[in-house]
């Protein structure tokens, strides 16, 4: 379609007949019809600016037979954040974390995106970038417990899940829960431990509960283990199996800070402060598990367009034919898609995914859960640059 450069500056809006989203569109296409980008629909664009619920049902839809070239382009207006209970407390929650956290945006917006949809992170970095400072602080926000264990090569699965001890008393085996009966788990440094080790977690972080002498304990919710790994040429690690790297909701990367950012962090705790008391005294409790499980439950609520979903299904299906992948990901990674960006939603005060919500942690959801062919590797190719090359491949649908 043809339309006027003069009057492309002038636009107006009318809803639409099926899913009332409001859709924007040049004034010289009066008259004409356009396809909502929400719901997919054509329909016939108003001659008169009508955006009243009368307007709406002068719209008729028009038949499927109508050509493609005929159809003008149409966009939502871009949505501004919205003020709801998710969005506000996620700013609370990020302002609060830097009053002792400074930087790694990316792990805070991460972590928080996977303890409100029920997921777990895996991070990837160097010691003494502050994750158990994080981690931490984030539980006396979210008024959560908080536990850590420290992986070693000589950890069993008992000193994790726990072991029935016997009772001189009563004669009896009493169950003795390990450390992961909390519910914001540090598991530091999970590559430093053998596969049996990590075999105990398989279960506790898929089903949340514990099972011992066939006996089944469960979680508190929520439960959020955050696995840190040295990186891989480091000396003594062991490689995560497929199996649990795949429980993982994201993979993080933390890297160093930047020079500010390192000299506000000299500044903030090069001072002989009692952190334990910084953490009482300074931080606020914002929230509670109650909160937390009732937001989780709520994203459901968030809209995700039938062409979003497909647009998830294609990424996640072209990992497994992509070239330099050997393995690719999972049906898992398409949950976890949509689990994040409905979370994601939220926090940006909406109740409708985008594709830039997809976009934005696709990196995170996948790059763990492909597996680099031996000639990819042997080329130096980074995971996530293909990544960023398979996103480009893929036409991204247009809603907004």
């Amino acid at each position: 379609m043809n339309i006027p450069p003069d009057s492309i500056a002038e636009k107006f809006q009318f809803p639409c007949p099926n899913c009332s989203s409001m859709l924007q569109v040049p004034v010289a296409t009066r008259g004409k019809q356009a396809k909502c980008p929400t719901c997919a629909s054509v329909v016939a664009i108003p001659i008169a600016d009508q955006t009243n619920t009368e307007a709406a049902g002068l719209l008729a839809t028009t038949p499927p037979a109508v050509a493609e070239s005929s159809i003008a382009t149409i966009q939502s207006p871009p949505a501004p954040r919205g003020d709801t209970e998710a969005s506000r407390l996620y700013q609370q929650i990020r302002d609060e974390v830097a009053k002792v956290f400074v930087g790694q945006d990316d792990l805070v917006e991460g972590t928080l995106i996977a303890v409100f949809s029920g997921g777990h992170v895996l991070i990837e970095s160097v010691p003494g970038l502050g994750k158990t400072l994080f981690v931490r602080t984030l539980g006396k926000i979210l008024g959560c417990d908080f536990g850590r264990i420290q992986f070693t090569a000589d950890l069993m699965p008992s000193d994790i899940t726990g072991a029935p001890i016997f009772n001189m008393k009563t004669q009896e085996f009493n169950f003795r829960p390990g450390p992961v009966f909390t519910q914001l788990l540090l598991a530091d440094e999970i590559n430093r431990s053998p596969a049996k080790t990590h075999a105990a977690l398989l279960e506790i972080m898929q089903e949340k509960r514990v099972t011992v002498d066939g006996v089944t304990h469960p979680l508190d919710l929520p439960f959020l283990v955050l696995a840190t790994q040295n990186p891989l040429e480091s000396e003594g690690t062991y490689n995560l199996p497929e199996a649990q790297l795949d429980r993982f909701m994201f993979k993080l990367i933390a890297d160093y800070p930047s020079e500010e950012q390192e000299a506000a962090i000299l500044a903030m705790h090069g001072g002989q402060a009692n952190l334990d008391k910084t953490l009482a005294e300074d931080i606020q409790t914002l929230t509670n598990p109650k909160q937390i499980n009732r937001i989780t439950s709520e994203s459901a609520n968030v809209r995700v367009d039938p062409l979003l979903i497909k647009y998830v299904n294609q990424i996640v299906r072209l990992t497994r034919s992509w070239p330099q992948f050997y393995m690719g990901a999972s049906p898992r990674a398409g949950i976890s898609f949509i689990q994040g960006i409905r979370t994601l939603a939220q926090f940006m005060g909406r109740d409708f995914a985008t594709p830039d919500d997809v976009v934005q942690i696709a990196k995170p959801i996948l790059r763990h859960r492909v597996i680099l062919t031996a000639e990819a590797e042997v080329e130096g190719q980074r995971i996530d640059d293909l990544l960023d090359q398979l996103m480009r491949s893929i036409e991204v649908p247009r809603i907004r």
